[in-house]
């Protein structure tokens, strides 16, 4: 056991340590304080309230990162766990309860990254679904299960370097977790092996993967994409350089789900990344688009191009972008990473065009057919970085009335929002997976001319600390 917490000192790596969890940090850890609190140690497994014995596993010069290993003293907040896996760090708190600090932490990030104030503080809306909600799990192999036996699940807490298993994800619909469950039987009666994290025993770190010895591929991760609205899933699995009986895996599934199969896809990736991302994939059965819906909208989805993973909710984020972006028929409109063009083709019928850049060219040939499939024909979409294109779009197209970003979790480079107020909208819908980059963009906005006047938060991901909202921004 560690010394007594009030003692002021900089605790060491692995220690076990006491302490008292005093809130909740932007990305879900709670935070505990050690000694005279000069030193700030970020809980993972841990809300307000609790005491806890936790392991530190990561330290800098002022704070650190650490494991819950015991909840010694429960917050008065916390509830029974319903989920036996990771991931769903923020089970433990009463739903309206996450809402509430979701809700506060964005615009803590306003006010605080960005000294924004003075804007409509709109209601969050909260989720459709708290369990089962997502159309897109990315799981990992390894061999964490009862004497080494493989596995399919999630990396476990943090600082634990292990895949933990799951008998029943409660994200994933049934359906998902039949794919699952189904994938994993096969690659187990093979006699497949995991790929550990990059090298197996024996190789030098950053060495690319390489086959097991009898020359298979090693297993990485398994992708299981449902259309939530069609009924199908698309599964995808990932390994190292190597063999494999692709004609097998597909037919084994087949014979589990049946027609409820869109595609099989395997891709053999020799990235030292832990990513499922690039790669050669090939298609083994069915096709390799998925077919959904989103509202009115009949689509079909690329295995690399993005689609927001709660579609019942993506169908109300894409409301209130909608509302804020206050078309009235005739406006030019730009849709900034646009993917396969779900916001520019859901802002199409009410807008005079709709220009939508994406620098995924897979997305942006989603996109294109998406538009004739709807019959819209007043959309137009091209591969880009909009860094790099903004210029020549205002050149070829106008200068718009409305810009719409939709940005991943690093938000907008400075070059892009200069390039964005350069163009002059009169309008900017801001889509936000993360409060903590919209802030000092917004901010950069604001200074430049804009005015921020109403944000609301949109609850896509209950039971973790994820929250998307959407900002509107005028020009003065």
């Amino acid at each position: 056991m560690s010394e007594a917490v009030g003692q002021a000192r900089r605790p060491a790596l692995g220690e076990e340590l006491e302490l008292e969890v005093d809130s909740l940090a932007f990305g879900g850890e709670g935070v505990a304080r050690v000694g005279d609190g000069g030193f700030v140690v970020f809980v993972a497994g841990a809300i307000p309230g609790d005491r806890v014995r936790a392991v530190l596993h990561r330290r800098k010069r002022s704070y650190g990162h650490a494991r819950t290993t015991e909840v010694l003293r429960p917050s008065p907040e916390r509830i029974e766990p319903v989920a036996d896996h990771p991931g769903v760090a923020w089970q433990v708190l009463p739903y309206e309860r996450q809402l509430e600090i979701k809700e506060a932490q964005v615009h803590e990030a306003l006010a605080r990254l960005g000294g924004l104030e003075g804007y409509a503080r709109e209601e969050p809306v909260p989720a459709l679904e708290r369990w089962r909600y997502r159309n897109k799990l990315e799981y990992s192999f390894g061999g964490g299960g009862e004497e080494g036996e493989l596995v399919c699940g999630f990396h476990a807490a943090a600082g634990a370097k292990r895949v933990a298993a799951i008998s029943d994800c409660l994200l994933a619909s049934e359906l998902g977790n039949r794919a699952r469950e189904a994938a994993l039987a096969w690659c187990r009666a093979q006699g497949l092996t995991a790929w550990d994290r990059g090298r197996a025993p024996g190789e030098p770190r950053g060495r690319p993967p390489q086959p097991a010895a009898d020359g298979r591929a090693r297993l990485r991760n398994l992708i299981v994409r449902e259309g939530r609205r069609t009924g199908v899933v698309q599964v995808r699995l990932l390994t190292t350089p190597g063999e494999l009986d692709g004609g097998s895996f597909a037919a084994a599934l087949t014979d589990v789900l049946g027609e409820r199969v869109a595609g099989v896809l395997w891709t053999r990736s020799a990235s030292v990344a832990e990513t499922t991302v690039g790669g050669e994939t090939e298609l083994l059965a069915g096709e390799e688009l998925l077919p959904e819906r989103l509202g009115e909208l009949d689509l079909r989805i690329s295995p690399s191009a993005f689609f927001q993973t709660n579609t019942e909710m993506a169908e109300l984020l894409y409301g209130v972008a909608s509302e804020y972006a206050g078309l009235q028929s005739w406006e030019r409109v730009y849709d900034l990473y646009c993917g396969i063009g779900t916001i520019a083709l859901t802002l199409a019928p009410r807008a005079g065009e709709v220009w939508g850049i994406e620098l995924v060219a897979e997305a942006v040939a989603d996109a294109i057919a998406g538009a004739a499939r709807n019959e819209i024909g007043n959309t137009h979409f091209f591969a880009g970085d909009a860094r790099l294109a903004m210029r020549e779009l205002v050149e070829r197209a106008g200068r718009p009335d409305v810009v719409v970003v939709d940005p991943p979790r690093a938000g907008l480079s400075k070059k892009v929002v200069h390039r964005i107020v350069e163009a002059g909208p009169k309008r900017i819908v801001y889509v936000s997976c993360n409060p903590t980059t919209l802030a000092p963009n917004a901010a950069e906005m604001v200074a430049a001319g804009y005015a921020l006047q109403r944000v609301r938060p949109v609850d896509m991901f209950p039971q973790t600390h994820h929250v998307e909202c959407v900002a509107l921004l005028e020009r003065r």
